[in-house]
């Protein structure tokens, strides 16, 4: 059973874990990994660690930034050892499955696995449609970052094998992807910054605020070619809003 679902490890610090995270990848059937500037690799250590998951190492692609790396997906989980300030949609690994399971027909989907000392930054979650926890011991709450992959992993071919559940929306348009989205946060920040709305002393937060707002409205193509157009009409400087997507 093939899983079409990406899997993007950002910052990895330990070679091995790549390795592992592979292996733990081509045991339940996905075989798309992508790197977000990973510390080593190549590496034989990673190599190793894989255990006959060479060739799936092998078709990983490296990628500089996770814009990058999830340019072309429609929904995004990113992976969080710990709860956050802000309100984010949180879903069991099973939940997490499910969601996908939804979007799979529609459109490229990926589950996103920060560092393994200091996990995703809120700026690369600011980039994902929902976060994924998986529950632990309270009193010793993290795993290892290849064994949260297997575990990810295997609610998807689990949910796989149960899922019949039909999208809920019917859509007019595909889901925006990431790559477009990025752009139209880009483009909204730089108006809402020269309209001095955005403040330098507060914006880091007010931004992820905003790019939250709008991932709980689940935008699709058309929807975010409107926005993009209603923001370039309020531009005053006059300049298109293609520039900021560049």
């Amino acid at each position: 059973m093939h899983i079409p679902v990406r899997i993007v490890l950002v910052e990895t610090s330990h070679p091995g874990n790549i390795g592992a995270a592979a292996r733990a990848m081509k045991t339940m059937g996905l075989t798309d990994l992508t790197l977000v500037a990973p510390k080593h690799f190549p590496s034989a250590q990673a190599s190793a660690l894989a255990a006959g998951a060479d060739d799936l190492l092998g078709r990983a692609r490296v990628a500089s930034t996770l814009v990058d790396a999830i340019g072309d997906c429609g929904f995004v989980a990113g992976a969080t050892a710990r709860l956050r300030s802000l309100r984010w949609p949180v879903m069991d690994p099973r939940q997490c499955a499910q969601a996908i399971w939804r979007h799979v027909p529609e459109t490229q989907t990926a589950i996103v696995l920060g560092p393994e000392q200091s996990g995703l930054t809120n700026d690369d979650l600011g980039s994902c449609r929902a976060l994924v926890h998986i529950p632990t011991n309270p009193e010793f709450g993290s795993l290892n970052l290849a064994m949260a992959v297997q575990v990810l992993c295997y609610e998807l071919r689990m949910t796989k094998a149960a899922w019949a559940e039909p999208l809920t929306e019917q859509r007019g348009a595909p889901p925006a992807t990431a790559a477009e989205l990025e752009g139209f946060y880009v483009h909204l920040e730089r108006v809402l910054a020269d309209a001095k709305f955005l403040h330098p002393a507060h914006q880091k937060q007010l931004k992820l605020k905003l790019r939250r707002l709008f991932q709980r409205a689940h935008l699709d193509q058309n929807e975010v070619n409107i926005l993009r157009g209603a923001v370039a009409a309020l531009d005053p400087t006059g300049r298109s809003g293609g520039e900021e997507s560049a």
